[in-house]
């Protein structure tokens, strides 16, 4: 009888949550209520399967997500974002990066090219904890979109400005961002698609490069093994590209070749058989030509 009633209550309890849930979707409606409704929302994206449908299927809730997004750019410059702004923005970003991440309403976020409403935040460069915890976030919900693999995705983000945003993070972020935005780089090239993209002009690929080459110099200073992973498997990814592998035999960088990080990749296999990988693939069938760097189209 203990376990029927156990069973009981648990059930309660769910319908109870739920009740609370729709509550807090029909609260998002209004000004005066949405700032609570937006934080409850948020502690419960992870434990509400179907929280994504809900969202995006009631009515006026996405458009009040975009509000609270618009609704502080004009504290993005001059940069005047407060933390009790960045907090509020960022359980609305939350939210977003929820619907992001189900399959059922992906494609639909996409369609409405809602991830462009996230980029002016990741064109901001100030130091302060705020405008951080905002890229992050930011970078969170286009991380969630490239961490499904899907082809639909790739295609979208190449026709935006995200490889150049995610560089700019890549040389001057946090180390957190910074290892969101290789992330997202790394999946872009993982793509056959973003791989011929990044490789299709020497001014991409040599401003990826670049930024990869900044970046295994500051962690020879600074380690991450962490980021030192996301990057060795941007290189590695680019080996498989003829024309980048060229050019990467001259401009791979010597902290790559040597045994510089290998107190930082003692323990970490992954990574170790990765740079291993690069270094063979950079070797083989190597050619005598000078320069060895892909051209731009004549």
């Amino acid at each position: 009888m203990l376990a029927t009633g156990a069973t009981v209550t648990t059930a309660g309890l769910a319908q109870v949550d739920r009740e609370k849930i729709y509550q807090w979707i029909n609260e998002l409606s209004s000004p005066e209520t949405r700032e609570n409704a937006l934080l409850e929302l948020s502690k419960k994206r992870e434990s509400v399967t179907d929280l994504a449908p809900m969202l995006w299927h009631s009515c006026g809730t996405i458009a009040a997500l975009l509000q609270e997004i618009v609704n502080i750019y004009p504290s993005i410059n001059p940069p005047t974002l407060t933390a009790h702004q960045s907090n509020r923005v960022c359980n609305a970003l939350a939210l977003l990066q929820c619907v992001a991440s189900h399959v059922e309403t992906r494609s639909a976020f996409l369609a409405a090219h809602i991830p462009l409403f996230l980029y002016p935040f990741l064109h901001t460069v100030s130091k302060t904890r705020p405008f951080e915890y905002l890229r992050l976030t930011s970078l969170g919900v286009i991380g969630a979109l490239v961490k499904t693999d899907e082809q639909e995705v790739i295609n979208f983000l190449l026709t935006t400005e995200i490889i150049p945003l995610c560089l700019r993070i890549m040389e001057s972020g946090s180390e957190l961002s910074k290892t969101v935005a290789t992330f997202i780089l790394q999946k872009i090239l993982l793509d056959d698609t973003g791989l011929a993209y990044i490789c299709q002009t020497y001014e991409r690929f040599s401003h990826v490069a670049m930024i990869l080459g900044k970046m295994v110099l500051q962690l020879s200073k600074e380690p991450s093994a962490r980021l030192l992973k996301h990057v060795v498997r941007c290189y590695l990814r680019l080996s498989d590209n003829s024309r980048a592998r060229e050019a990467l035999r001259q401009c791979l960088p010597d902290q790559l070749k040597d045994t510089t990080f290998a107190q930082v990749l003692k323990d970490d296999s992954t990574t170790k058989r990765w740079l291993a990988q690069l270094v063979k693939n950079l070797q083989e069938g190597q050619v005598t030509d000078p320069r060895g760097i892909p051209l731009p189209p004549q």
